[in-house]
């Protein structure tokens, strides 16, 4: 089963007043198929089709006809479809039009329950443990997709568009923003479930970057390294260690014998050895001068 169909089948749990029922079933018949002689909704998903049912039912005393057909799909589920012949009783009282009157959507709960309608009959969400951040509905009109994404902006989400064919795709990708759609919606279990995988995801990806930043920051020591070590065997091989300071000569000598170590390591090792503090800025700066030195001879080679 997928997560659009858990999020879904959570969904046709849940118990809401008269008000919002008549504004869920309007965002699920506004996105179906509806003229004032018939209104079918089609659906893959059985708990959808039994709320819509009972929604219909409890609200305007009528019993749809229910038609359960084989899918046409690669995965074959069986098509659930809701015909209600005589409709115009239905399709008047709820102002379906492009855009839905303001009374539809007059206050929050409302709003939620609109939004829960549409995700019912059109939206779709991955995963968060299998693919991407992806939440989407598809609707057949460009004014209507602005309304939507108007209402979405009313809790900060922000969601965009893009033409799918005849229709209108409309999309979020911030995980952030798709788990508090699953609240608003009503989801509680699935938003506990997205955020488990998004923190877990979220910390795995932070491990990663500290990992790839920590082994980028050794290949640039070793590198550094290898170049001191170079540097020194120049002098070495052109002149001799003697032309440096006792410091710098001292350094060299300690970057010669251990040439894998970082500066904070070799400046420690050099204190406790000769028994003299010597600061990793001090090793610093003497292995600057030997390379300088190194630099002078490059008219040897």
């Amino acid at each position: 089963m997928t997560f659009t169909s858990n999020v879904k089948n959570e969904l046709c749990t849940l118990e809401a007043g008269n008000i919002e029922e008549i504004s869920e079933l309007a965002a699920i018949i506004r996105n179906s198929y509806h003229d004032s002689n018939c209104i079918r909704i089609t659906t893959e998903n059985i708990l959808v089709a039994e709320r819509i049912y009972r929604l219909i039912s409890k609200i305007y005393d009528v019993q749809p006809k229910i038609i359960v057909r084989k899918g046409y799909n690669y995965n074959k589920n069986y098509l659930y479809i809701l015909e209600l012949k005589e409709a115009e009783i239905v399709t008047k009282d709820l102002n379906i039009e492009t855009v839905p009157k303001e009374y539809l959507v007059a206050d929050e709960e409302q709003i939620r329950a609109y939004l829960r309608g549409l995700f019912l009959i059109k939206g779709s969400i991955n995963d968060p443990q299998k693919s991407r951040y992806h939440l989407e509905f598809t609707v057949d009109n460009l004014d209507y997709a602005k309304f939507i994404i108007k209402l979405l902006k009313q809790y900060y989400i922000n969601a965009k568009t893009v033409t799918r064919e005849n229709n209108y795709m409309i999309y979020v990708k911030e995980a952030e923003k798709i788990s508090d759609f699953l609240k608003i919606i009503g989801a509680s279990k699935a938003v506990l479930y997205f955020e488990d995988i998004r923190i877990y995801r979220d910390n795995a990806n932070m491990v990663n970057r500290l990992n790839n930043c920590e082994q980028a920051n050794v290949d640039k020591m070793i590198n550094t390294a290898y170049e001191q070590v170079k540097a020194i065997e120049k002098i070495e091989k052109y002149a001799s260690l003697d032309i440096l300071s006792d410091k710098e000569k001292e350094v060299a000598i300690y970057r010669k014998k251990y040439p894998d170590v970082s500066l904070t390591d070799l400046s420690q090792i050099m204190s406790v050895e000769t028994d003299k503090k010597i600061t990793k800025s001090g090793v610093y700066h003497r292995l600057n001068k030997i390379k300088e030195v190194a630099d002078k001879m490059a008219k040897f080679e």
